[in-house]
C-alpha cells in the first residue's frame, strides 16, 4: 500500500540516508553533502523514527543496513541516482544553450559584428550565436532568441525595444573628395545603390530632395548590389558614392575610411528604425543579458 504524497518523509532525509547507504560511512557522507557528522545522524534517526523501525546497525566505526533499510537504500538510491541524472541533463542542457541573435545581412555586417568583442569582454561567459539572413524568421518556431528588426513603431510587435533611429547621407572614400566642391557629388564617380524597394536609400530620391533633377543622376554610371553591407565596401574600397546610414557606418566615419558629402538627413519620427525584438516576455537571465548589452551599445 502507497503512502500519499503528503506523507512522504522529506527528501533531505532520504538523501542523508541514501548518502550514507551509498558510502557505508557517516563521515563520508557529511563530507558529500557539506555536512556534519551530527547532522547527517541526526537525518538518519529522524527517518528511522518515521519508519518507525532501525535502518542501520551501528558499530565501531562502521554501519550495516538491517534487512528495512536495504531494502529501502535500494528503492531510494535508484530514484535520487534517476533524479539526480535528469536535473545534470537538464541544467547542462541550459547552461550550454546559446543566445541566438538574429539582423539583416547588412546590420550584422556593419553594426554587430564591430562590437562582438565588446560583448566577450562584458559578458565572458555566455555563448552567442549570430544568425544574419533577411528573411524573416519566426523566432520561436526557429529557436531564436533576439532579434534586431528594421521597421516603424506601428509595425513592431509588442514588446519590442526601439534601440535608434535612422539618418542618411551621401559618403564616400576620403580620396575620391579631393577636388570636389563642398556639398557636391564629385563628378565622373559612380553612384552606389542599394538594390531593394527601399525609396529612403534611393539615389533617385535623394537628388530630387536635393533638387538636382533627373538628368543629371543619369549622367553617372550606377553600380548596384543586392546587400547593404557589400554598398559600403564598395564605398570603403573608393569605388563611388554611398547613401551612408550614419548609425551602421558611423566607427567608418570616425577612424576615415569613409567621409561625408552633405549633412544627414533623418527618418521621421513616425518612420522606420531598428527594433530589437525577443521571442519569449520572461527571456532566460543570458538572454536578458544579451538583449541589455544590445540596448546599451544602441545608447551609446
Amino acid at each position: 500500500m502507497s503512502l500519499p504524497l503528503l506523507k512522504l518523509p522529506s527528501l533531505d532525509l532520504l538523501r542523508g540516508f541514501v548518502a550514507a547507504g551509498r558510502r557505508m560511512s557517516i563521515t563520508l557522507a557529511a563530507q558529500d553533502l557539506c555536512l556534519t557528522q551530527s547532522a547527517v545522524s541526526r537525518q538518519i534517526h529522524a527517518l528511522e523514527e518515521f519508519m518507525g523501525t532501525r535502518l542501520l546497525v551501528r558499530g565501531h566505526r562502521s554501519i550495516a543496513f538491517t534487512p528495512e533499510g536495504e531494502r529501502l537504500f535500494r528503492s531510494a538510491d535508484a530514484v535520487l541516482q534517476q533524479l539526480q541524472d535528469v536535473l545534470g541533463e537538464l541544467r547542462s542542457a541550459q547552461a550550454a544553450k546559446p543566445v541566438t541573435v538574429t539582423a539583416s545581412i547588412g546590420v550584422t555586417g556593419l553594426w554587430l559584428l564591430p562590437r562582438l568583442a565588446h560583448l566577450q569582454q562584458r559578458l565572458p561567459g555566455i555563448d552567442v550565436r549570430v544568425a544574419a539572413s533577411d528573411s524573416l524568421a519566426d523566432l520561436r518556431r526557429d529557436g531564436i532568441d533576439l532579434a534586431i528588426r528594421y521597421t516603424t513603431a506601428a509595425l513592431a510587435p509588442p514588446g519590442a525595444q526601439r534601440l535608434f533611429g535612422e539618418s542618411v547621407a551621401p559618403v564616400a572614400h576620403p580620396l575620391l573628395l579631393a577636388g570636389a566642391s563642398a556639398g557636391q557629388l564629385p563628378p565622373d564617380v559612380p553612384l552606389l545603390e542599394f538594390d531593394q524597394p527601399n525609396a529612403w536609400l534611393s539615389w533617385q530620391q535623394w537628388q530630387d530632395l536635393a533638387g538636382a533633377g533627373k538628368g543629371k543622376g543619369k549622367k553617372r554610371g550606377m553600380l548596384r548590389f543586392n546587400q547593404y553591407d557589400m554598398v559600403i565596401q564598395a564605398a570603403v574600397a573608393g569605388q563611388g558614392v554611398a547613401l551612408g546610414r550614419m548609425e551602421l557606418i558611423r566607427p567608418l566615419l570616425e577612424n576615415g575610411q569613409l567621409a561625408m558629402l552633405a549633412p544627414a538627413r533623418a527618418q521621421p519620427g513616425e518612420g522606420h528604425a531598428y527594433w530589437l525584438l525577443q521571442a519569449d516576455a520572461e527571456p532566460r537571465r543570458e538572454v536578458r543579458q544579451v538583449a541589455d548589452w544590445i540596448c546599451g551599445e544602441a545608447r551609446s
